[in-house]
């Protein structure tokens, strides 16, 4: 089995495992009392990001609570801009906000500024791995190109990202020297995390959905690729998983020409297509509905069943299909872990 018996990285390296393993995505977040009061502590949402003290404890807090299989990295995607010199906030009730960037002002960004911007990050990562139990896999991350590039052109989330899509339709050459600058920064900044104690990492490309078949091809499965290629070239023993939510059928291409080890799935994909599809090709993750977990009960169990039947006899690790909403109640959580557990083939 893979190291130290981590059994969610077995899945990722080629084993099945069953019961799966199993972690959350947002698993540390606010629908955790705990993580409430540590984020009361820190101040701002970046401060907590940047502070390795506290990210270390958040990102052990559900692992303490639930004994979850894996503990995600907690940090932003948008770490990436603001290391870049494209300075973020996050407004309570807003989200993110970043002064929009326009094409012809990509130059100013400076790569050279992310060792020792993130290195805060780089020392959390650290921190957690000399933490954690020696079978807990530590998943890094970053936010994908695209989705990245659509804050950072908006300067803020948007309902289908139109002003990024404008961007990258009326000017793609322009649209391409921004993805390039960030498909080199994601390389550095995960190859970073790697060294620094991350066992396997993911790239989450949360707007991959509102691309037709064309755009996704070329911002979203060609950036990826290069990712998971120059990374491996870095780090040999790099795993990477990939999770372009909203990609329907286009993920039999994503999965193909990128090279990931693992792919995330939303609550949208069908469970026999993945079965059927993707399961005898790579890892597959997901996909419980995060409304369910809410419901909690009947729901939730139906679609925990129902996952484990259709996908367990191949390779997967248990998560949602989107990140854990704030209103979850973290004793439905506790169920859910336990239902996956005690499951039989």
């Amino acid at each position: 089995m893979a190291r130290e018996g981590r059994k969610l990285l077995a899945v990722i390296e080629g084993e099945s495992v069953f019961p799966p393993p199993i972690w959350i995505m947002r698993q540390a977040g606010r629908y955790l009392p705990e993580y409430r009061a540590t984020r009361a502590e820190a101040g701002g949402f970046l401060d907590l990001c940047y502070n390795p003290r506290l990210a270390t404890e958040v990102t052990l807090q559900p692992i303490r609570r639930y004994g979850f299989d894996a503990a995600i990295l907690f940090s932003d995607i948008l770490v990436m801009p603001d290391a870049l010199g494209q300075p973020v906030r996050f407004a309570e009730g807003e989200g993110p906000l970043l002064d929009p960037i326009r094409l012809d002002e990509v130059g100013r960004l400076d790569p050279s500024r992310i060792d020792a911007h993130l290195a805060p990050v780089f020392e959390a990562v650290a921190s957690i791995r000399a933490k954690l139990p020696a079978e807990t896999t530590l998943l890094g991350f970053c936010g994908a190109p695209w989705t990245v590039a659509t804050y950072m052109i908006a300067g803020r989330g948007t309902p289908d990202q139109g002003p990024a899509r404008r961007a990258a339709l009326s000017d793609p050459e322009g649209f391409q020297r921004l993805m390039d600058l960030l498909v080199e920064a994601s390389v550095r900044y995960l190859a970073r995390q790697i060294e620094a104690g991350a066992d396997a990492v993911q790239i989450f490309d949360s707007w991959a959905g509102v691309l037709d078949d064309l755009e996704f091809g070329r911002w979203v499965v060609e950036p990826n690729r290069r990712i998971v290629e120059g990374l491996r070239a870095l780090k040999p023993e790099a795993r990477v998983i990939g999770f372009p939510k909203g990609a329907g059928a286009m993920l039999e291409d994503y999965v193909s020409r990128t090279g990931v080890d693992a792919v995330g799935l939303d609550w949208t994909v069908p469970l026999s297509y993945a079965r059927d599809r993707l399961q005898p090709r790579t890892a597959v993750q997901g996909n419980l509905d995060p409304l369910r977990v809410i419901l909690g009960g009947r729901p939730m169990e139906e679609g925990i069943d129902r996952i484990l039947a259709e996908l367990g006899q191949g390779r997967l690790i248990f998560n949602l299909g989107h990140g854990i909403t704030p209103d979850a109640d973290p004793e439905t959580v506790g169920r859910l872990v336990e239902r996956v557990r005690a499951a039989r083939r």
